[in-house]
């Protein structure tokens, strides 16, 4: 596994796209401050540059880096969450523009399975997740069910021996409002 993350944060320091298991289903992703490698994926991904995208990290710790303002529920949240909940945080920092919608929010996930964290920890930035397929067509569960279009328009694909999640369906999502209220997005 160690020489697998090695090539795979050489090639997103040097702004190419992946394509790699998350904690939940295959992802495309690139170094999130990389605003040329995240323009690729919006290209491949055939979206709107007013859709955003989710940041994956390895550590709940590194969360006030990328958040100005993070609720004290969620901290709660974080650590009692049974299955991959992407948050979506009010003020988000040190993100490029286009990653951060209008209004400011971030949505991030911690996620749980190694070789995402180990990944994320050896690039010391957080990543960019994207479900794999075209902006409009379902989400793939699997991989065998990633488009020829979407493998064809990545920079490298991650074996799929580290593929190790036991969820094949998007995280579930939860929007933060104010103080200690949220609503549940996706369940």
């Amino acid at each position: 596994m160690e020489e697998v993350i090695k090539d795979c944060v050489g090639r997103l320091l040097a702004g190419e796209i992946l394509l790699y298991p998350t904690d939940t289903v295959w992802g495309i992703g690139c170094d999130a401050t990389n605003e040329k490698a995240i323009e690729r994926i919006y290209n491949l991904k055939q979206r709107s540059e007013r859709k955003s995208m989710l940041v994956l990290l390895d550590r709940e710790e590194k969360l006030p880096y990328y958040v100005s303002e993070i609720p004290l529920i969620a901290w709660k949240m974080l650590r009692t969450a049974e299955k991959p909940t992407t948050f979506i945080y009010p003020a988000a920092r040190n993100l490029p523009s286009r990653l951060v919608p209008l209004d400011g929010t971030i949505a991030i996930r911690i996620v749980k399975t190694e070789f995402c964290r180990k990944l994320i920890s050896a690039l010391n930035r957080p990543l960019i997740s994207t479900s794999a397929n075209i902006s409009g067509t379902p989400s793939p569960a699997t991989f065998d069910e990633i488009s020829p279009e979407i493998i064809n328009g990545v920079d490298y694909i991650v074996p799929r021996q580290y593929d190790t999640s036991e969820f094949s369906q998007p995280s579930r999502l939860v929007r933060f409002l104010y103080d200690d209220k949220y609503v549940v997005i996706r369940r």
